[in-house]
């Protein structure tokens, strides 16, 4: 894998970090704004799967699926099967606008939370070698 590839892995990377900064500054008061992290917390898994998958040589979709892109990552490695993305896809583009507004509850958000953590992990530890 060359430099640029590489460079560009990080960047999927550093951008996800930026996610997970919003995210951990707002659950750790008692009001948390439940739709804007999971919206959150699904671009981080996005983004951290997405970069896995060029590590592995994937011209990458333009999609926010996230079941789609578990799949695309479980085909190199069968870790990923032990994700269970819960309905993180419900939080992508679509729920940003009116009329398309569910609240999770602070429990629900606090586990999809963990859902993007658990996916981080994952990820930096299969590409450990270039971040």
């Amino acid at each position: 894998m060359n430099e640029e590839t590489k460079d560009y892995i990080r960047q999927w990377i550093a951008k996800a970090g930026d996610d997970l900064i919003v995210i951990n500054k707002l659950t750790q008061f008692e009001v948390v704004a439940t739709s804007a992290v999971c919206f959150h917390c699904q671009q981080v898994v996005e983004k951290y799967l997405k970069a896995f998958l060029i590590a592995n040589g994937v011209d990458i979709k333009k999609t926010h699926n996230i079941e789609f892109l578990l799949a695309e990552c479980e085909e190199f490695d069968a870790d990923f099967r032990s994700i269970d993305p819960k309905d993180l896809n419900d939080f992508g583009v679509d729920i940003r606008y009116p009329g398309d507004i569910y609240s999770p509850s602070i429990k629900e958000t606090l586990e999809h939370k963990q859902i993007a953590l658990d996916v981080k992990e994952l990820v930096e530890q299969k590409l450990k070698h270039l971040i």
